[in-house]
């Protein structure tokens, strides 16, 4: 935290939105170098505003999450339920494929409920909202009149 004035102490707050020109000032060159025969001329314009600030979660790193776990849930399935080779029941898929199939749907359904707990932490955090005013500094040159 500063100790600037907060946009409700000053002038500006009453008017959202406005831009305070300051006082054009000279810009002051290096001490080594000789003053310029037209010195350059900085306005500076204030806008103040508003703003909530939350913190949201990352939805990328929840659905990466979700899709590893249902690789592993795909990975234990097949290990857990692959039929052994008999010569009566001929078998018409080996693990591999078996785990392929699995972990398209495990991945698809892990994707999918990392991105509901994601909103679900979204919703829990926008509770926590806070209103912060900021101030936004634009400066430019001031063109020279004939």
């Amino acid at each position: 935290m500063s100790n600037a004035p907060t946009p409700a102490d000053s002038s500006e707050a009453a008017e959202p939105n406005t831009a305070a020109a300051l006082e054009p000032t000279p810009a002051q060159p290096p001490a080594d170098v000789a003053p310029a025969a037209s010195e350059i001329l900085i306005e500076t314009d204030v806008t103040s505003d508003t703003v909530r600030v939350r913190r949201a979660p990352k939805y990328g790193r929840f659905m990466t999450l979700g899709a590893g776990l249902g690789a592993v849930v795909a990975l234990v399935l097949t290990l857990a339920f692959t039929p052994e080779q008999s010569e009566f029941v001929p078998v018409g898929f080996d693990g591999g494929q078996v785990f392929g199939f699995l972990l398209l749907i495990c991945a698809s359904i892990g994707v999918a409920l990392g991105a509901l707990v994601a909103l679900a932490f979204d919703r829990a955090l926008a509770r926590r909202t806070a209103s912060v005013g900021v101030e936004h500094e634009v400066a430019h040159r001031v063109d020279e009149a004939p």
